[in-house]
C-alpha cells in the first residue's frame, strides 16, 4: 500500500468482498485467540486489530475496519489506520486548543487596533500559535512514518486472513 504524500494523517480504504459479512466478522473473532503478534477484538460489525501493548510505542497504529452489505450489493470493507484513541484524542484536543487560542488571539489583536493601542503583543500570540499549529502538523507526520512498518504489518495481516477467509469459503463451496 503506497501512501500518498498528502496531509492524510488517517489513511482509508475500501475492499468489495463476495462473502456474506457475518462470514467474515466470525472468522476475524476466531482468529483472535490464534493470533500473538496481533491484538483482534470485534464490536458488532467493527473489527480491531492492534499491536500488543509490549511492542507498542507512542505511535503505534491500529486498524479499524467495519463490514457491512447494504441490500443485495456486496459485502463492503472499510479501514481506517490511525493511532491508539487515546493518542488521537490528544492530538485533536491540542489541535481544538490551538483553533480556540488563535481566535482569541484574533480578538484580542481586533480590540488592540480599534483602540488605536499596541498591538504586537497580541500579532506575535498568533504567529506563535500558528507556529505551534505547524508542529503539531509535523509531529503527526513523523509519528504516521514511526508506524509506517506497523501499518504495513497490520495490512498484510488482514489481508492474510481474507484470503484464508475466501480460500476456506472457496473449498467448502465445492
Amino acid at each position: 500500500m503506497e501512501l500518498p504524500n498528502d496531509i492524510v494523517l488517517r489513511p482509508r480504504f475500501s475492499l468489495d468482498l463476495p462473502l456474506p459479512p457475518e462470514t467474515i466478522l466470525h472468522y476475524f473473532e476466531g482468529e483472535s485467540s490464534k493470533a500473538s503478534d496481533f491484538v483482534i477484538s470485534r464490536i458488532d460489525d467493527h473489527v480491531f486489530i492492534r499491536i500488543p501493548k509490549h511492542k507498542q510505542h507512542f505511535w503505534s497504529p491500529q486498524l479499524h475496519l467495519e463490514i457491512y452489505q447494504i441490500e443485495q450489493q456486496p459485502t463492503v470493507l472499510k479501514g481506517l489506520f490511525g493511532p491508539s484513541p487515546t493518542v488521537w484524542t490528544l492530538f485533536m484536543f491540542l489541535h481544538f486548543a490551538v483553533v480556540l487560542l488563535f481566535i482569541a488571539a484574533g480578538v484580542w489583536l481586533y480590540t488592540q487596533v480599534s483602540l488605536g493601542d499596541t498591538y504586537v503583543a497580541p500579532l506575535i500570540a498568533m504567529i506563535l500559535l500558528i507556529l505551534v499549529w505547524i508542529v503539531l502538523y509535523v509531529a503527526g507526520r513523523l509519528g504516521k512514518r514511526a508506524g509506517y512498518k506497523e501499518m504495513i504489518s497490520l495490512q498484510t495481516y488482514m489481508y492474510l486472513i481474507l484470503n484464508q477467509t475466501l480460500s476456506t469459503a472457496n473449498t467448502t463451496a465445492n
